[in-house]
């Protein structure tokens, strides 16, 4: 696969000379290029380079000469009935799955393949990462696996706008897909003003900070989330502080915060840098997307969607819109549910039963 990755934009601000332009004196000049140098993150630490993290898992070449890495589960491929792709959520990985039962797998004949988003775990840096390319991922680790013509897609929290660029544009490919609490961007103009404005003013001044900068000036998203001099709370989300209104998921994050799973997760996804994964993550989701997922057609496959209503990370009442707006999606809403669907006992059994029973 030597085709090039098309439609991608990086979030980094060009180097190139300032003190040039009319009237700009020297000082002038100086004074951009330590700007230019001050909002520039630092170079990735890719997997397998000089000082960078070893290669511990299989990994698969991309399009564009990049690798991603997985982890298989579920039956073989070889004698699977269906194939299943995952994207995982902020701060996940390939390890990352429905938590479905063994046994459910294998009675339906599902075969299953998480994988590192570009810059996550042990997968290559993609400096134009975007909603495009991350469904272009998909497509390039199902055919390099062998899954086949079609395949289905499954997604979680941010991860789900792969799954989204996969509706969008390869829906030939998609064979079925499924998102679980995906996360909303506050600006697809889908969503009415009023009602974006009021979920957005519910969340910690830090987060809509983090946001606004992702959405208007994602070139500077590494330099704001690092700086220490302005006083402004940082994003909760990023140091996992959000409130959460369901005691399910307040007590899953005491537990993973008290046992250093966190700790562990956190290393993992963001060994080769975390401008390439938490905060290149930040500028796509939240930045300007080339469609609004409200508008899609139809696509040639069913879409469900899981959500709880006391989700603390995602507001119910813009997932309820995006239902609303699309008449093809089937909307399963989990009553006294948070955001962490992957820990409700038995959902992945459903989720399988619901895709392919």
């Amino acid at each position: 696969m030597d085709r090039s990755v098309s439609g991608g934009r990086g979030y980094y601000y060009s180097a190139a000379p300032v003190g040039t332009g009319m009237g700009m004196g020297p000082l002038a000049g100086q004074l951009g290029e330590w700007l230019l140098r001050a909002v520039q993150p630092p170079a990735p630490t890719p997997c397998g380079s000089p000082g960078g993290p070893p290669i511990t898992a299989p990994r698969v070449r991309m399009r564009d000469g990049r690798h991603l890495a997985y982890e298989e589960s579920g039956v073989p491929k070889e004698s699977a009935r269906f194939k299943v792709v995952f994207s995982h959520g902020f701060t996940g990985s390939r390890l990352d799955s429905l938590r479905a039962s063994p046994e459910v797998a294998e009675e339906l004949g599902v075969y299953m393949v998480g994988f590192d988003r570009a810059g996550y775990g042990e997968s290559d840096p993609n400096p134009g990462r975007s909603v495009e390319t991350a469904a272009q991922d998909m497509e390039d680790l199902a055919d390099a696996l062998g899954l086949g013509d079609k395949f289905h897609v499954v997604g979680f929290s941010l991860g789900c706008h792969a799954v989204w660029g996969a509706l969008r544009y390869i829906p030939e490919r998609i064979a079925g897909a499924a998102m679980l609490a995906p996360v909303v961007n506050y600006w697809w103009p889908g969503f009415p003003a009023e009602l974006a404005a009021r979920e957005y003013g519910r969340q910690e001044r830090g987060d809509q900070w983090a946001l606004r900068v992702a959405h208007h000036a994602p070139g500077i998203i590494h330099w704001w989330m690092e700086q220490s001099w302005l006083p402004l709370p940082t994003s909760t989300v990023v140091v996992n502080t959000t409130y959460l209104p369901n005691k399910r998921d307040a007590e899953i994050r005491r537990t993973l915060t008290a046992d250093g799973t966190l700790r562990k997760k956190r290393e993992m996804a963001t060994q080769q840098g975390i401008q390439e994964s938490y905060y290149r993550d930040m500028a796509v989701m939240f930045g300007k997307w080339e469609f609004d997922p409200m508008a899609l057609p139809e696509p040639p496959c069913p879409v469900h969607l899981w959500q709880g209503d006391e989700d603390g990370l995602v507001p119910v009442a813009l997932q309820r819109h995006v239902a609303g707006k699309l008449g093809w999606v089937n909307y399963h809403e989990l009553p006294g549910t948070g955001h962490f669907l992957s820990a409700v006992p038995g959902l992945g059994d459903t989720v399988l039963r619901t895709l392919f029973g």
